[in-house]
């Protein structure tokens, strides 16, 4: 996903200023695109450059409301439906805990139930969310309330991995791999020093 597709969909539902689309990203899209002010801002210029948004209106103060055009629609519909998302090709907390055996099985345990808090956290903000967030019947509070489902199950299935992870680790095939990777380690390093005097 990029900022152009998350501005593009929101001026698709209706026109807006680039302060109402920063309110519009706080309170629907901040949670899995986060923007700042400028970078919105500077988004809004590139795609009335590009022609896929243009200026509606004009308003005190300077300011502009941003309609999405049929190009601007045309884009929208083709990201929509013929390009692959992405996904989550990195995650720095999995990429951890493929080396958790260097570690004593306690300090992976901490390391493991840590996420399974911040998880816990996450779901947490999220059901607030939900509960105080005002859900209408635009698409924006549709779709976003689809999405923020998402969110509710994920949280609680990092949770719940996290937990059942941190057990794991006093598994005596866990226990042996770690003792193991400890061992290797510690023989290196005398080695290591013999070659360097060498």
């Amino acid at each position: 996903m990029s900022l152009k597709h998350a501005v593009l969909g929101l001026l698709a539902e209706s026109p807006a200023s680039g302060y109402d689309l920063m309110k519009l990203f706080n309170v629907s899209l901040s949670n899995v695109w986060p923007a700042t002010q400028s970078q919105v801002y500077g988004e809004l210029t590139k795609l009335t450059n590009a022609g896929l948004v243009e200026i509606a209106a004009h308003g005190p103060r300077g300011r502009k409301e941003y309609a999405i055009t049929d190009d601007g629609l045309a884009e929208l519909r083709h990201w929509l439906i013929e390009v692959e998302p992405t996904g989550q090709q990195r995650h720095d907390g999995l990429l951890r805990t493929f080396f958790l055996g260097i570690v004593t099985p306690l300090e992976a345990q901490t390391y493991l139930l840590h996420q399974a808090e911040r998880a816990a956290r996450t779901r947490a903000e999220l059901e607030h969310l939900e509960e105080t967030a005002q859900w209408d019947e635009e698409m924006i509070s549709v779709y976003g309330r689809i999405a923020l489902e998402y969110g509710l199950r994920m949280s609680a299935t990092q949770e719940e991995w996290a937990r059942w992870a941190a057990e794991e680790v006093n598994s005596a095939k866990a226990r042996k791999a770690g003792e193991l990777a400890r061992r290797q380690h510690e023989e290196a390093g005398p080695q290591a020093e013999s070659r360097r005097k060498e």
